[in-house]
């Protein structure tokens, strides 16, 4: 079992910063891929950003130039360094960590919420 817990959203003005982290504990398990998701109400849960445990990283479309996802093994903690804030970055923040294939947990989410 891996409990994971996030840290670091909360109100900024469009145009500002936010760093998200999510520290995972609880298991001696090996954490494969480390991502991070975001969900508006109504809505499904969208990749962000992810790393893998090697280093390689992935970002959504929307969010290249702009995030960056960055990962320190040793501690199992994930972070997201989120500039130029956009409205319509506003959403709940979850952290998800894959130990293998169909085996992942979810954080329980942080608010981001961007005014213009």
């Amino acid at each position: 079992q891996v409990q994971l817990v996030e840290s670091g959203g909360g109100l900024v003005q469009a145009g500002g910063s936010l760093r998200l982290s999510c520290a995972a504990s609880g298991s001696a398990l090996t954490i494969n891929l480390m991502g991070w998701y975001r969900q508006d109400p109504g809505k499904g849960r969208d990749l962000v950003a992810s790393i893998t445990r090697g280093g390689s990283t992935d970002y959504a479309d929307s969010v290249k130039g702009r995030f960056t996802i960055s990962r320190d093994n040793a501690k199992n903690t994930v972070y997201l360094q989120m500039n130029s804030l956009k409205a319509e970055d506003t959403a709940v923040y979850y952290c998800k960590a894959d130990i293998a294939t169909n085996w992942y947990y979810w954080g329980q989410g942080t608010q981001v919420t961007v005014s213009s």
